[in-house]
């Protein structure tokens, strides 16, 4: 992994690719059941579950953790909303799901880690793994426990060989990025001293930014979502001392203080921040936004110039975190959300490059 800022363009047709993917393995899924004793549980009380895809050859010894994505709620509703689908309850989850991109097990496809350890933990709990509420109301059944989700997986990963690993990388997508960063240095921990330890966040710098009615929406939200989920415990106190809870969610509050080696990918032009934090539905009522904030080539000048400014603010907030040799960077100007699960953007002929180099090679 690189060290440093690297900035780039994306070309046209990577931007507007549908991403179909290049078909990848199918692999089991695993429920924790041991965990629910523990009170460690989705959002209905199911267990957690996970898919790993045994390492083998030069990387039997190395493993691989990356958290899914799929947002966060911020109250009872959203969450009861929650709590029917794959996002709240393992019920929900499909047995099996494809691997690919930093998931493949063809070296052709993923060189760097087609033969480690790889595992998918599934997002059940709209936190990204920091709620913790001990009680449980009798009337809506929720039970708000990330972060002892994330304990009682990588418990279980430990036993089943983890524990032997000599690399180990926590990554994900989108919420499961912004896991990858809020529990980077206890994933550091888990290991011996001598044990190489890295982290990636793919789509998972989420900016604290004004929607474009001059709104803190996203603000609002993640203190929404801390204190319903009860999640400012578990968030890092070297923050939390300083700033309220809900602000410790945002990246670029916790990057500095992170001592692991620490990896970000990410779009400039974040199209799930730009349709979530930019510009949220109620934001722009007549609609005047919808075909600029789902295709970045119907933007009239007057919507461009303000997306430049979204990303000129990214930009900014990433470039504070400084450039020490813990931390590499990965930025371009694709109008994505999500770059290495999906096989073109992670390593492919045509995926974004900086120089000769695709994302994956950093």
């Amino acid at each position: 992994m690189a060290n440093g800022g690297l900035y780039l363009s994306c070309s046209a047709f990577v931007c507007a690719l549908a991403f179909l993917g290049v078909d990848g393995d199918f692999v089991d899924i695993t429920y924790v059941a041991s965990a629910v004793a523990k009170g460690a549980v989705c959002l209905d009380g199911s267990p957690p579950a996970y898919h790993l895809a045994r390492g083998f050859g030069s990387g039997v010894n190395s493993w691989l953790v990356h958290f899914e994505g799929g947002g966060w709620c911020s109250n009872v509703t959203t969450c009861l909303q929650r709590k029917h689908t794959r996002l709240g309850s393992s019920k929900q989850m499909a047995k099996q799901i494809a691997f690919s991109g930093i998931l493949s097990n063809s070296p052709d496809y993923n060189p760097d880690f087609y033969n480690w350890n790889k595992v998918k933990v599934r997002y059940c709990d709209g936190s990204s793994f920091t709620g913790n509420v001990e009680k449980v109301d009798p009337a809506t059944k929720l039970h708000y426990r990330g972060a002892k989700v994330w304990q009682a997986v990588m418990v279980d990963l430990l036993a089943k060989g983890m524990n032997k690993t000599d690399n180990a990388l926590i990554s994900g997508c989108s919420a499961g990025g912004l896991t990858s960063i809020l529990h980077c240095d206890r994933f550091r921990d888990l290991f011996p001293v001598d044990t190489k330890v890295k982290c990636l966040s793919d789509a998972g710098f989420f900016i604290n930014e004004k929607d474009i009615a001059g709104v803190e929406y996203i603000a609002a939200f993640f203190n929404d979502v801390v204190t319903t989920h009860g999640s400012a415990k578990n968030l890092p106190s070297a923050c939390t001392s300083k700033l309220p809870p809900g602000m410790c969610f945002f990246p670029q509050t916790e990057v500095k203080q992170i001592q692991t080696p620490l990896f970000i990918l990410n779009a400039a032009y974040d199209s799930w921040q730009v349709r979530n934090i930019l510009v949220p539905g109620f934001a722009d009522p007549h609609g005047k936004w919808h075909s600029c904030k789902h295709d970045i080539e119907q933007c009239p000048a007057s919507q461009l110039q303000i997306l430049q400014g979204f990303r000129d603010d990214f930009l900014k907030a990433v470039e504070d975190q400084g450039t020490p040799s813990t931390r590499g960077l990965f930025i371009n100007s694709c109008f994505v959300h999500c770059q290495s699960e999906t096989q073109e953007t992670w390593f492919a002929s045509d995926s974004p490059m900086l120089e000769t180099k695709v994302v994956s090679k950093h």
